[in-house]
């Protein structure tokens, strides 16, 4: 095909995230400076923000038979960039400052990586075809396997990583083995033609169906949903918090985009027993990540759990599928990435300067309150905004949810979103009473005493306050989502 000046303008923010990899790469062969790399990684996601806008003037346009880019993949990218810049600059505050105190490896890769799995990530929400979907899982996930390992010298971050690559492995072979399926079956790999041959056949075969499930195994892998879930606690865990905090939000936004890209533009992916099914996996996540929360002393793992119930939550709009789904899991996915940038960005900034291992277990903010008043604030805006309490940016998105299932007549999936959410706000409010508690005289770590005048804590200040104004003021938010709809290219 012809490729003109719109394709390269389309294409800008993977063009230029691209090319800072190489730059950063480049810098770190020459001379190894922490504040470099930060620096550079830093300023390419703010231009590759940036270059969204011109981007979105020449949506909707399909760049190859692999990418489709329109305003939904932009919002997306958006949402994937932010959540990056944000992690990066967490990663600067979290590996210590160039003074010899912090980390004590090689500190530059771990930006390169994120960089890596961020490209990855605009792919996948920019794919409308299944090599490009596996493409771009397979660049998003394969950097952080060294990720979570990134601690080598502590055995949890091993472990995790460990776990993470053979588990992650085992899902992109069902994914795989399912694309296979379904190409045999239908003859085509783009998400149109998939959807208008087995239109065409009526039915879809026993054969499709298969693949059609077990694509949805590896999916639901990537998105910690029951019974796929048991590596994340672990991994939440075990890899530093800025990744645990990656791991949660970019990487999991860019994989439910596609699938709900998926979802929409190939009907036969949404038949009845699939909608079954995702209605049992959506259940089950809600009840197991509410209920297995309760039992946590690890903030980390806590989050974890929590992070399962929320994708429960999200499969309720997925399954709704018409009306306010699509509007309903863009502002979801937006507050939930606040919210749980917000709370692993206190966690970053209290296991700093880098000492052995994270400050995540439950008894180590007992009377942070006392200490830190205004971490102490942050943290408890983002456990009010995960429970969905008003005022706050999770409730404007769980009420987008409700509504969406709503329109969907999902009863039962209801009942189960308001007996999750029920229990939900009780594990959120015993994490924000242990930061009120009087303090006992134990030896803990502790947030660095002017941590708001670095840049990480700038940054976390900016999300907490943005989550209170969504809260009270969503409307920006609501009409950037109204914009951002599917566009189907005929196959």
């Amino acid at each position: 095909m012809q490729l003109t000046t719109q394709h390269f303008i389309a294409l800008l923010p993977l063009l230029i995230t691209s090319a800072t990899i190489v730059v950063v790469m480049l810098a770190i062969a020459w001379k190894r400076n922490h504040s470099w790399t930060y620096g550079l990684s830093v300023l390419g996601l703010n231009l590759a923000l940036l270059s969204l806008l011109p981007a979105l003037k020449v949506t909707p346009l399909q760049v190859t038979p692999l990418l489709l880019v329109d305003n939904f993949a932009c919002y997306y990218m958006a949402l994937v960039l932010a959540a990056t810049l944000a992690c990066v600059t967490l990663i600067h505050a979290y590996l210590g400052g160039d003074s010899g105190k912090g980390y004590p490896g090689n500190r530059e890769e771990l930006y390169l990586l994120m960089l890596l799995s961020a490209a990855g990530g605009l792919v996948l929400v920019s794919a409308q075809h299944l090599a490009g979907l596996f493409i771009g899982l397979e660049l998003l996930s394969v950097p952080t396997y060294g990720m979570i390992a990134y601690a080598f010298f502590n055995k949890r971050s091993l472990e995790a990583g460990i776990k993470y690559m053979v588990l992650s492995a085992a899902g992109s072979a069902f994914l795989l083995f399912g694309m296979a399926l379904l190409y045999g079956e239908a003859g085509s790999l783009s998400f149109a033609g998939i959807g208008s041959k087995m239109a065409a056949n009526g039915l879809p075969s026993l054969i499709a169906q298969i693949g059609i499930g077990m694509m949805l195994v590896g999916l639901a892998f990537k998105l910690s949903l029951v019974p796929f879930h048991l590596w994340t606690p672990d991994v939440y865990e075990g890899a530093p918090a800025p990744v645990a905090a990656f791991l949660a939000t970019a990487s999991k936004v860019a994989v439910f985009a596609v699938l709900l890209r998926l979802y929409q533009i190939s009907p036969v992916t949404s038949g009845g027993w699939l909608s079954e099914l995702l209605t049992v996996i959506a259940i089950a996540s809600i009840l197991f990540g509410n209920l297995l929360a309760l039992l946590q002393s690890n903030i980390k793992r806590l989050l974890g759990y929590s992070s399962i119930a929320h994708f429960g939550y999200l499969l309720v709009a997925l399954i709704a599928s018409k009306g306010l789904a699509v509007e309903a899991v863009g502002v979801y996915l937006a507050t939930y990435v606040l919210t749980s940038l917000g709370a692993f960005g206190v966690i970053t900034l209290m296991s700093t300067p880098y000492s052995g291992r994270d400050c995540d277990a439950l008894y180590e903010y007992r009377g942070l309150f006392w200490r830190r008043p205004y971490l102490t604030a942050v943290l408890t805006v983002m456990m009010l905004s995960l429970a969905g309490i008003p005022l706050t940016a999770g409730f404007i998105g769980k009420f987008y949810v409700v509504a969406a299932g709503v329109q969907g007549q999902l009863w039962w999936l209801l009942g189960t979103l308001v007996l999750g959410s029920a229990i939900g706000v009780f594990y959120y409010l015993r994490v924000m009473v242990t930061l009120f508690l009087v303090q006992p005289n134990l030896r803990r770590h502790d947030a660095d005493m002017h941590w708001a005048q670095h840049a990480g804590g700038i940054m976390l200040l900016f999300v907490a306050v943005l989550a209170f104004f969504l809260g009270v003021y969503p409307q920006p938010l609501l009409e950037l989502v109204q914009q951002a709809g599917l566009v189907a290219i005929a196959p």
